[in-house]
């Protein structure tokens, strides 16, 4: 793997450290926040946004910026029009937002987010509209939150997770995480599949190419109690990560776990 004018980042927890590198105040996500329906004037604000605007800029960025391509997306052909979970790393501000809606098209792609996310002075008002759903603050808007993710997978859609939670910026390993937001698969009884963003050498320039690989169906063993299926079902979707990862070529960025010797 090159390492060639990497930098060096220290880390403490890798569950819970956070390099994104914005400084955006979180709205508060409370039972007030409206995560959208199925009207005719929320779904014109979706197509409108998500089809006609968003989608033939993010074409042109991910291919000039990044030279981005799918590998084993043939996966995905038999449920491309049925409800899933996708489960991708979480290592690019920009991309990160694009990549699972792509692997999606034409099916319309809804993405957990960090209410970060939703709080932009402009953008935050239009990416709900792009399919971010901001995780609730409260139980009252939990309750609203479940409501959508049980809407959208009813409507046949698809519904992306990036379980690492925290952005390390190209990072070319796949963290810990825990199986909490593996229950959602397991609850509705649908298909889940794994995503892993790598990122590869260019020869002529100093952007790498970014390779996304696909991995699935997965669904969890549902001879084991619920709680081993949710362990089960994160732990084989971590291994096809762990193992997708090794196709990384370069690490623009070395993280390091801080320790009193190195950080004296």
């Amino acid at each position: 793997m090159s390492k060639k004018e990497e930098k060096i980042i220290y880390y403490k927890d890798e569950l819970n450290d956070e390099f994104a590198g914005d400084s955006i105040v979180a709205r508060k996500i409370d039972e007030n926040y409206f995560y959208g329906d199925n009207s005719f004037l929320w779904r014109f604000k979706h197509y409108f946004w998500y089809k006609i605007i968003a989608h033939p800029i993010a074409i042109i960025f991910m291919k000039c910026k990044y030279h981005h391509t799918f590998v084993n997306k043939k996966v995905i052909k038999p449920y491309i029009n049925k409800a899933k979970f996708q489960f991708g790393n979480h290592t690019n501000n920009v991309m990160d937002a694009l990549i699972p809606t792509f692997l999606q098209f034409p099916n319309h792609n809804y993405v957990i987010v960090n209410p970060n996310n939703v709080s932009m002075p402009v953008l935050g008002k239009i990416t709900p509209y792009l399919g971010a759903v901001p995780l609730p603050d409260n139980m009252a808007a939990t309750k609203n939150f479940m409501n959508i993710i049980k809407l959208r997978i009813h409507d046949n859609r698809t519904v992306s997770i990036y379980p690492e939670a925290h952005i390390w910026p190209f990072y070319t390993k796949i963290r810990p995480f825990t199986d909490a937001s593996f229950r959602y698969p397991i609850q509705y009884d649908v298909p889940s599949f794994a995503f892993t963003n790598t990122y590869q050498k260019r020869r002529f320039s100093k952007t790498p190419k970014m390779v996304t690989y696909v991995d699935g169906p997965f669904f969890a063993d549902k001879s084991l109690p619920l709680k081993e299926q949710r362990a089960d079902l994160r732990n084989k979707i971590y291994n096809a990560m762990v193992e997708r990862s090794k196709n990384n070529t370069v690490e623009l960025i070395k993280y390091i776990k801080e320790t009193e010797e190195n950080h004296d």
